[in-house]
């Protein structure tokens, strides 16, 4: 017994050494995503400024002109007349620079105020202002760059003339910002 205990431990003690440990040959990767989203500064150049060109105050009642964003032809309320003496009503307009295929959002103030230049006491406000981008059919806030990072837009809005307004020519400024959405 002790014979074939020795030989069976012999066998044993032979079978650990003659078994080969493997390693794994493959590793396991994970495909990991990575990236960014790189932008150019947008540029906004304007190329017209808003003008709602000379308008004739009829028995001091005043009232209201509004020019559409995609149209000089100007609506005129009762108590103001159009006037074809220069200068003539322009829409502001607008060329936008960046990101190819990017969307950007328009903003514009709720009102502007215009001074007149010469006595500079007397004010005037526009209103309700409005933009159309290039080849849209309606009015919007959000537009696409193209595929080559150019969009343009017009602006237009409404005058409010007073009854007792004073005449002259009246000025301001207004801003007008883009951004990438």
């Amino acid at each position: 017994m002790k014979k074939t205990f020795i030989i069976f431990s012999a066998a044993l003690l032979m079978a650990g050494f003659a078994t080969t440990a493997t390693a794994q040959t493959s590793a396991t990767v994970a495909a990991t995503a990575a990236g960014t989203k790189l932008v150019v500064p947008m540029t906004l150049t304007q190329t017209s400024p808003l003008h709602f060109g000379t308008v004739n105050v009829l028995a001091g009642t005043g009232g209201t002109v509004q020019l559409p964003s995609n149209s000089t032809t100007r609506v005129i309320s009762t108590g103001l007349a159009a006037s074809t003496v220069a200068p003539l009503a322009t829409n502001a307009a607008y060329n936008v620079t960046g990101t190819m295929n990017a969307t950007y959002a328009l903003t514009l103030p709720a009102t502007i105020v215009v001074t007149e230049t010469v006595g500079a006491t007397a004010v005037m406000t526009i209103s309700a202002l409005t933009a159309r981008f290039n080849g849209a059919a309606e009015d919007a806030v959000v537009s696409t760059l193209s595929a080559t990072g150019t969009d343009n837009f017009t602006v237009g809005g409404t005058l409010t003339v007073a009854a007792a307004q004073t005449s002259g020519i009246y000025a301001g400024t207004f801003p007008v910002t883009v951004d990438y959405n």
